[in-house]
């Protein structure tokens, strides 16, 4: 069973705390920078790369004294995620609209530059100032409509799971070109006999309409952004609707 280690939360919450005074010899290292040579070793080669060796390598010293700054490779993933969350900066006014595009384009743009994110589960997250940074923004972006306080999270954590959701699966798929050296789109058109030999046009005439209708022509990445463009304007519709109706 996974078991809470909380010396973790000291470290996701340095920033809160003033630095005590170093006596003696100033430290070699600090947690900033163990956490941000990691960062940069997995934007470059994935997450898995990111080791604790390959990080003290990368700082010239010996693996056992990173444990000084971050006691484990878990641990130090978690500070890793924390850290690119806090760092969009998501703060600001506007409109209900306006914020959430906000964090929409913030996030997109840490899952582009980020793209090991998408291997790591964001059920259980870490409990540092980046992740209550996004749930405190979101929750107060669906408030300006004046939704009762029931309904606050329902929406936040709708809009936030339809972003994100969309967000890791475009990371998934610069991580796939990665590795494969192959698009999205080769890969299907390398799979081109499924259309010619198996696909049944009478057991799938919805499909075959679309594809006759050349709704399937263009780029898979560009579906996809249609899609998630599509349904995010459905859902802050529905949301806004809800608000407006609770309101009476």
């Amino acid at each position: 069973m996974e078991e809470f280690q909380p010396r973790i939360l000291p470290l996701l919450w340095r920033r809160s705390v003033p630095a005590r005074k170093a006596v003696g010899r100033p430290p070699r290292l600090s947690v900033d920078l163990v956490v941000t040579t990691a960062i940069r070793i997995a934007d470059a080669e994935g997450l898995e790369a990111a080791s604790m060796a390959r990080v003290a390598a990368e700082l010239s010293v010996a693996t056992m004294s990173l444990y000084t700054y971050v006691p484990s490779r878990p641990e130090l993933a978690d500070l890793m995620v924390d850290e690119v969350l806090w760092a969009r900066d998501l703060r600001g006014g506007g409109t209900f609209r306006e914020r959430v595009l906000l964090y929409a384009e913030r996030t997109f743009a840490m899952y582009r530059a980020h793209p090991w994110l998408a291997e790591v589960s964001r059920a259980r997250p870490p409990l540092g100032p980046g992740m209550l940074a996004e749930s405190e923004y979101v929750l107060a972006a669906v408030a300006t409509l004046g939704l009762p306080l029931r309904r606050l999270n329902e929406a936040a954590t709708a809009i936030s799971a339809w972003v994100t959701s969309a967000a890791r699966h475009e990371a998934e798929g610069i991580l796939l070109r990665r590795t494969t050296g192959r698009s999205t789109d080769e890969w299907w058109l390398q799979r081109g006999e499924l259309w010619e030999s198996w696909f049944d046009v009478e057991a799938h005439p919805t499909m075959t309409a679309i594809w006759n209708g050349g709704a399937f022509d263009r780029a898979a990445d560009e579906q996809a952004q249609d899609a998630y463009e599509y349904g995010l304007g459905l859902l802050l519709d529905g949301i806004e609707r809800s608000a407006h109706d609770e309101a009476g």
